[in-house]
C-alpha cells in the first residue's frame, strides 16, 4: 500500500485551499486540524504512517502555510469564517464522513465544523484542543485582561509571541530539555516565513483576539458532546503551558466514554511523543 503524500489546492469560494492527502479514499477518513502558528505539515508523520490503512486529509487554513492570504478587506479572519471555509472545502473534495483531529486552532475550527454537520463525524481526537474553561487560566489572564482593556503597552507585551523567537517558543515552551532533539526546526522555520509575510501579523493578532468569541462557545460545545456524544480520544502535554492540563479531564464531564492520556510532553506531543500518540491513535481507530 501507498504511503505517498499528494499535495493539493482546491479553490474555495475563490480562496485558494493547499491540503496534504494520503491514503486509498475507500478507507476510513480522518480531517486533520492543525494548530497555531503551524499548518498541515505538522501532520506528515502522521499521514506516513497511517495510510496504509486510513485516508487523510490536512488542509492549511486560509492565511497559514501554503493555502491563499487574501487581504483583509477581502476576506474575514475569523474562526467562525474560516471554519465555513473548511465545511465547505470538506464538501468540495467530497469528504462526507470522518473522525476530526483538532490541534490549537483546529479546535475553534473544527468545533465548529461539528456543529454544523454533526451527522459527518465519525468520532474526535483532540491534542490540547481548547473546549473548557479549564484550559485558559494562568497565561491567559493577561491576554483576557487586554480584550477586556486594551492599552498599546499591554498589547506591545502580550504580542510579542508574533516574533520569530515567538514561533520558536511555542515549540519549546515547557518542554523538558531531553525532548528538544525531537522537535524539527524546518516546522517554526516554515511557520515563521509564513507569518512575516507583509501583514500576516497583522492578521495573526486579530484573529487571535478573535479567540474570545471562541470562549463564548464553550457551552454549545459542550452541548454538542452531550446531544451526539462523538467517540473522542484526549491527548494532553502534562507540561503544556498554553491549554492547561486539567482541561484533559474536563471532556469527561460530557463525553464520559472519552478516552483521556496525560503524555510527558508540552503543547507538540504529536512531534516529540510521536510513537505515544501514534499508538493511542491506532488503537482508538480500530474500536468498534
Amino acid at each position: 500500500m501507498s504511503k505517498q503524500i499528494f499535495n493539493r489546492s482546491i479553490k474555495v469560494d475563490g480562496i485558494d485551499i493547499f491540503y496534504r492527502e494520503a491514503g486509498d479514499r475507500k478507507n476510513p477518513s480522518i480531517l486533520l486540524l492543525p494548530g497555531f502558528p503551524t499548518s498541515s505539515v505538522m501532520f506528515k508523520n502522521l499521514m506516513t504512517a497511517l495510510s496504509d490503512c486510513y485516508h487523510l486529509v490536512a488542509p492549511d487554513f486560509p492565511g497559514f502555510g501554503f493555502s491563499a492570504f487574501p487581504a483583509k478587506d477581502e476576506f474575514e479572519y475569523s474562526f467562525t469564517n474560516i471554519s465555513a471555509y473548511i465545511n465547505t472545502f470538506t464538501d468540495e473534495i467530497n469528504l462526507q464522513s470522518f473522525t476530526i483531529y483538532l490541534h490549537d486552532y483546529g479546535a475553534p475550527v473544527g468545533l465548529r465544523l461539528c456543529l454544523s454537520h454533526p451527522e459527518k463525524i465519525e468520532g474526535i481526537i483532540v491534542q490540547s484542543g481548547n473546549a473548557y474553561e479549564e484550559g485558559v487560566k494562568g497565561i491567559w489572564d493577561e491576554m483576557k485582561d487586554y480584550w477586556e482593556n486594551p492599552t498599546p503597552e499591554k498589547k506591545e507585551k502580550l504580542y510579542a509571541f508574533l516574533s520569530e523567537e515567538g514561533v520558536k517558543w511555542q515549540y519549546t515552551a515547557g518542554l523538558p530539555e531531553e525532548l528538544l532533539p525531537t522537535l524539527s526546526p524546518e516546522l517554526w522555520i516554515l511557520d515563521w516565513e509564513s507569518m512575516k509575510r507583509p501583514g500576516n501579523i497583522d492578521m495573526q493578532y486579530e484573529l487571535n483576539c478573535d479567540y474570545q468569541h471562541h470562549m463564548k462557545m464553550y457551552p454549545v460545545f459542550q452541548e454538542y458532546f452531550r446531544v451526539h456524544h462523538p467517540r473522542a480520544l484526549i491527548i494532553w502535554g502534562r507540561y503544556d503551558p498554553f491549554f492547561n492540563v486539567e482541561e484533559a479531564f474536563c471532556y469527561k464531564r460530557d463525553l464520559p466514554e472519552a478516552q483521556v492520556h496525560i503524555l510527558d510532553g508540552s503543547h507538540w506531543v504529536l512531534e516529540t511523543n510521536f510513537d505515544e500518540v501514534l499508538q493511542l491513535i491506532c488503537d482508538f481507530l480500530k474500536k468498534d
